[in-house]
């Protein structure tokens, strides 16, 4: 078995997985010892999900399942009503035994609204009569994605959900009004004028003109601002921040295209290769392969070799469109390769825009995801720390490492980082952050002596643990200074090691240097123990660099738009209006930002940085 297989003969360990779950929004699998899947589930945020199957009182059915599991897999999704889309694909292709599977009678759901009654509800109904005193919208595929879309259609512009009856028999506002959910048309809280521009606008958000309802709302909250009625500013303020939101999810469901999307994520001692599937702009599922790369290719090469393989190795449908994370080496000839078996034009890119690139964002989020889940299986650490206890000739596993490293700007705004890693991996609640003050800038020795002193002076104060094994990136230098602050603190029991980079400075070609720099150590590219030593390290590094941006763009970060480079008063008018405030503003994902006019992928990406970091 291979260092990236994981054992499924083990328990399934799930304390150890929920250490690596996202907590966003997607699908989950559960899987058995046969790989067979046992439930398709969606989340809002995963690891909040799968967290509950595994803590509390669950039903007898439910720890039947949890019994089963073996092994769980996940894909992440844009939103919530993505991963709804796909869990509804998943289910009717997979039949998991857990899930509730209901039979298609082909009997799709309408949304009926009647022009006979003065205060009309969105009605949801499961076929299509001959009326005349209303309209139909629909039908729709999915039942569930249209009761929500009634439910929020009733949230955002108060819509009453009550039966006729009900409403004739009402004398004062039920619960509905009072929770905001109901303008009480009932007790004429609410003219029919205004009531039926409500519906009205609901109407053309279910048939997917939710922009122009919005520019309305912008419109009609700017004259209510000037005219002094801050209080419906204020609520029409809230719709329009509330049909952003629906707008987002619409606009994972109205992209088009069909695509097959490639992301390679690569971190020492693993690769993952992802695909999703992408049929008329919806996501269908995503496959992870984890590929050998004895040759030791780059990752534009290694891309090339599965792509090819995947398509012209074996008999598989190819769509429209080919995106790849890296620009093929041979992306022409492939192209030329796959138009010539599908019988029509075909394309092969990496440059994209617009929701191609969200989808190849989303890849690359994938393959990190899933990487980085197998990369902490307990199986694979086990094998790394015995790996490690071998090549540095140890009586007993190191149980505690501890690695250094050290990051600015010129020497602005010094950063030193400690991030330790034990058995299960790294135990982020151990990290340590130094601001490094004092020292010359530039001076990464003396800034790293500041970190090391001041992070053993609090050990020996009781104030944490003593690493079995000290790592410090850069070298023989970094190790001398490493060395001179571990004897003048009169620290023992410690074994030092300094990661200098190759003249390449390419991964797997670095020398070790135990203790002294008179003893080093070579470790082949496919050894356990430098995969260790190279994950803590990119770790240490990643984390030093963090704490580095965020001290230096402190100051950039404020809540005014104004102080935002290239956001003068025009762009931010237009931010204001179609997020309906700074609230909706500083709520907005990159994609939101970037969809404002006037606002392009680069300036979102400036916005959304200032005021997120």
């Amino acid at each position: 078995m291979s260092e990236n297989q994981p054992d499924i003969s083990a328990p399934f360990d799930a304390k150890h997985f929920l250490k690596s779950v996202s907590e966003s929004p997607g699908v989950y699998r559960m899987l058995d010892a046969s790989a067979n899947v046992l439930y398709v589930g969606k989340a809002k945020r995963l690891k909040a999900r799968l967290s509950s199957y595994f803590r509390g009182a669950l039903n007898t059915k439910t720890q039947a399942l949890v019994a089963r599991i073996q092994d769980i897999q996940v894909t992440i999704t844009r939103s919530e009503t993505e991963a709804l889309l796909l869990e509804q694909t998943l289910i009717k292709e997979l039949r998991p035994p857990y899930n509730v599977l209901l039979r298609d009678d082909k009997s799709y759901p309408y949304v009926f609204v009647t022009d006979k009654h003065p205060y009309p509800a969105l009605e949801f109904k499961r076929s299509r009569q001959k009326r005349s005193d209303g309209r139909y919208m629909g039908p729709y595929p999915s039942a569930t994605a249209v009761r929500e879309s009634l439910s929020l259609m009733q949230k955002i512009f108060r819509i009453r959900n009550c039966e006729d009856s009900v409403f004739a028999h009402r004398h004062r506002p039920c619960l509905q009004y009072q929770i905001k959910r109901c303008s009480a048309p009932c007790v004429d809280y609410i003219s029919q004028a205004e009531y039926q521009r409500d519906i009205d606008h609901a109407v053309m958000c279910l048939e997917g003109r939710s922009e122009q309802v919005t520019q309305q709302l912008t419109r009609d909250m700017e004259s209510a601002s000037q005219a002094l009625d801050f209080e419906e500013a204020a609520r029409l303020r809230d719709q329009i921040q509330q049909l952003r939101r629906l707008q987002e999810k619409q606009f994972v469901d109205n992209a088009d295209g069909d695509a097959d999307v490639f992301a390679l994520a690569e971190q020492p001692g693993g690769i993952c290769i992802s695909v999703l599937a992408i049929r008329q702009g919806r996501m269908l599922g995503a496959r992870h392969h984890q590929p050998e790369n004895g040759l030791d290719l780059g990752a534009d090469d290694l891309l090339t070799e599965f792509v090819s393989q995947y398509y012209l190795g074996q008999s598989r449908e190819i769509p429209q469109e080919v995106i790849t994370s890296h620009a093929l080496t041979d992306g022409e000839l492939l192209q030329s390769a796959l138009a010539e078996r599908a019988g029509r034009r075909v394309r092969v890119a990496s440059q994209v825009r617009g929701h191609r690139a969200q989808w190849r964002r989303l890849a690359v989020t994938n393959a990190e995801q899933h990487l980085a889940t197998q990369l902490a299986n307990r199986t694979q650490l086990s094998r790394r720390f015995e790996s490690l206890r071998d090549a540095l000739e140890m009586d007993d596993i190191p149980t505690r490492l501890e690695c250094f490293d050290i990051s600015h700007s010129h020497g602005e705004a010094t950063v030193a980082s400690c991030v330790v890693f034990d058995p299960d991996g790294p135990a982020k609640s151990d990290y340590r952050r130094f601001n490094i003050e004092g020292v010359a800038a530039g001076d990464d020795y003396a800034a790293m002596r500041q970190a090391l002193t001041r992070r053993y002076k609090r050990i020996q104060k009781g104030e944490g643990k003593l690493p079995d094994i000290l790592i410090v990136d850069g070298g023989k230098g970094q190790l001398n200074m490493a060395r001179d602050v571990i004897e003048e603190l009169d620290v023992t029991g410690v074994t030092l090691i300094g990661v200098a980079k190759g003249v390449t400075r390419k991964a797997g070609l670095e020398t070790l240097f135990i203790e002294t720099v008179d003893r080093t150590l070579n470790l082949d590219t496919s050894s356990p123990a430098l995969h260790l030593i190279q994950h803590i390290r990119d770790e240490a590094h990643r984390f030093a660099i963090t704490g580095h941006r965020q001290r230096r763009d402190k100051q950039r970060r404020t809540s005014s738009l104004q102080d935002i480079p290239g956001v003068g008063p025009k762009r931010r008018r237009e931010l204001l209006r179609f997020f309906g405030g700074l609230q909706g503003v500083r709520k907005a994902t990159r994609d939101d930002l970037a969809r404002v006019p006037g606002i392009n992928d680069q300036m979102a990406t400036t916005i959304h940085q200032a005021l997120h970091g």
